[in-house]
């Protein structure tokens, strides 16, 4: 059996952006300020800040703990965000991956990928 090397690609701006905008949401329909919820979920206040700006994306467990401390589920805060193995992460509005010719972005064929890093093309990206 082979083994997949790990992606090595960060959380991507819209990623983060719609974690924020979760977060603060479900934040405040519990009504629970940004001080309240650092101290409930043992996390710096700045970070809470810094999340809900979209500035940063946090560990699973800290997700969890932010999660746990607002009464809801992790799904709650991921809304809006899919993971689509090899190929794409997708937050709808944002941009999406594409095939050509039945291949995938980096020429396998799109039923068949390769066993490497997934490849994500933006409408930014140059052809």
């Amino acid at each position: 059996m082979s083994r997949r090397v790990p992606t090595a690609a960060a959380p991507t701006p819209e990623m983060k952006v719609r974690f924020g905008e979760n977060l603060a949401h479900c934040r405040e329909a519990a009504d629970v300020s940004q001080e309240e919820l650092s101290f409930r979920a043992s996390i710096h206040r700045t970070e809470v800040s810094l999340l809900e700006r979209g500035e940063r994306m946090p560990r699973v467990d800290t997700a969890l703990r932010i999660a746990g401390s607002l009464g809801i589920s992790l799904d709650d805060l991921v809304a809006g965000m899919e993971w689509r193995p090899g190929y794409e992460i997708v937050v709808p509005g944002s941009w999406e991956v594409t095939e050509r010719n039945g291949k995938a972005p980096n020429g396998a064929d799109a039923e068949n990928p390769p066993d490497r890093r997934p490849v994500v093309e933006t409408p930014n990206a140059s052809p």
